[in-house]
């Protein structure tokens, strides 16, 4: 028999090859099992665990706001029952506070409310602007080695105190500004908006609602700013390219790509910039002289709903006194409220 044939023996008595798996391969089927798991419906602990932490932050998060409410809403009811015209005297009652006497005090909101949504339409119609342009700039024309560095200056601002805003407002804007406030009174001073009185706060201090509105838009930039950067970063590449090679500029590309495709998230910043605004207490509180009246221009006091709130606390020792404001800060509460769930709804309908 030739020697390079084997025999039945051979090839019974031959070494068999085994394949050993690898770590790769046990991972993979590791994954593989959990993701029929999942399919199936089967949850490990871990995933109990997750889930109940997550429902319960949730739950909990949900009854602090509706415990707040609740908290508002039962402080607020004894002075509105002594309030005159109770409920519907406090929405239209725009004369001085008067809460000396607990048992008929005459209050109402739309004085605050009218000084409160001013202060903060200057400040959007101030920071929307400066804001867009900032974002564009992040996300189509800066280098690319300045755009953290300068990202990180805007989302700065953010960390800013508000007592530092108000400082400076007060000691350095208000002042600089009465140069300008000045000017324009001159020529525009028929102008309702632009109208002084005879106990309107002196152009030399500045502590008026145009100098609150501006402290403001510098506070709310970087939140307006940071949400429109985001979007406008997310805007397709392709839709990017595709328009440069068809022949557009780069502003072009802008104005029909990305400002059509960021622009929710643009007016939702806007939107929670203005919540922020609506709720600013202490650099309005030192910026802005107290004013009872309203009188619809820029160059007078004001106060807001926060303001009045903290300029009032030595009467909280009184419930009943004290009641008057829980109820203001009742109404800025569904004010605030309000503004951040249509921005949120802005983004979830985009």
């Amino acid at each position: 028999m030739p020697n390079n044939v084997m025999t039945g023996a051979d090839v019974q008595s031959g070494p068999t090859n085994t394949v050993t798996p690898t770590a790769a391969d046990k991972q993979e089927q590791k994954r593989l099992k959990e993701v029929a798991a999942a399919r199936s419906g089967v949850k490990r602990p871990g995933d109990r665990v997750f889930e109940i932490l997550s429902y319960s932050s949730a739950v909990i998060i949900t009854v602090m706001i509706a415990l707040i409410g609740i908290f508002l809403i039962w402080q607020a009811i004894p002075a509105l029952r002594v309030n005159e015209g109770g409920f519907w005297g406090f929405l239209t009652y725009g004369g001085p506070w008067d809460t000396a006497v607990t048992t008929a005090m005459a209050f109402g909101i739309p004085t605050f409310l009218a000084n409160t949504v001013l202060i903060s339409v200057v400040a959007l119609i101030i920071a929307m602007p400066v804001a867009l342009g900032i974002a564009i700039f992040l996300s189509n024309y800066a280098p690319a080695r300045l755009v953290k560095p300068l990202g990180y200056l805007v989302d700065m601002l953010a960390a800013v105190p508000s007592i530092v805003y108000g400082l400076w407002g007060w000691q350095v804007l208000g002042p600089k500004l009465g140069v300008v406030y000045e000017w324009l009174n001159t020529h525009f001073g028929g102008f309702f908006l632009f109208a002084t009185y005879d106990n309107s706060p002196s152009f030399g201090t500045g502590r008026n609602i145009f100098t609150g509105g501006v402290v403001l838009a510098v506070m709310i930039l970087p939140i307006i700013a940071a949400t429109t950067r985001e979007v406008f970063v997310q805007t397709p590449r392709g839709q990017i390219e595709s328009a440069l090679a068809l022949g557009a500029t780069r502003w072009e590309v802008v104005r029909m790509t990305v400002l059509p495709f960021g622009m929710s998230g643009y007016i939702s910043g806007s939107m929670l910039g203005l919540g922020r605004a609506l709720g600013e207490t202490m650099a309005l509180y030192m910026v802005v002289s107290p004013l009872t009246d309203f009188r619809f221009t820029l160059f007078d006091g004001g106060t807001t709903f926060a303001t009045a709130i903290a300029l009032a606390a030595a009467e909280f020792s009184d419930e009943t006194r004290a009641g008057a404001y829980i109820a203001a800060g009742l109404v800025l509460f569904v004010l605030t409220f309000v503004v951040n769930a249509i921005a949120r709804s802005v983004v979830k309908n985009k």
